[in-house]
């Protein structure tokens, strides 16, 4: 078994890691310019959340933090999904629109090669369970007082 004080270097890192990859997903969606509607905001909340949660998490380092880290945790895990879905919706909306002739597999092929990119809110879902792992049995959690 692994010596506590490179179990406690592992986190540290994992948690650097998360840090550093919702940096690099807010400055993403901002080179494009992903805020053109209200559901486009979404992953800049929550990646801001992820941010400060983290953060806070990195200096506390409180049992309060970590359940607070490990619902933002949850929530991108569930919204990468999501936003899978509104990137299909309307990548097949604007394929409708462009071209109302296709149909089937031309249809599909069209729109999961579209404009939005399908798979990128997985990004979301990778993050999040990174600090899932980051979280599991961490030895806050088995502190009883804060």
């Amino acid at each position: 078994m692994a010596s506590p004080d490179l179990l406690s270097l592992l986190r540290r890192g994992l948690l650097a890691l998360i840090l550093f990859g919702a940096t690099g997903l807010v400055a993403e969606l901002v080179l494009l310019e992903h805020y053109e509607d209200a559901p486009q905001l979404i992953p800049f909340g929550l990646l801001s959340v992820t941010l400060l949660v983290a953060a806070w998490h990195w200096r506390d380092g409180t049992r309060r933090s970590l359940r607070a880290f490990q619902s933002v945790m949850l929530l991108l895990v569930i919204a990468g999904p999501v936003g899978v879905v509104l990137h299909v919706k309307g990548n097949f909306e604007a394929e409708r629109e462009f071209n109302p002739s296709l149909l089937g597999l031309d249809l599909w092929l069209e729109v999961i090669r579209g404009e939005a990119p399908m798979l990128s809110p997985g990004t979301l879902v990778q993050l999040g369970l990174l600090g899932l792992l980051y979280a599991f049995r961490h030895p806050t959690l088995s502190i009883k007082d804060d």
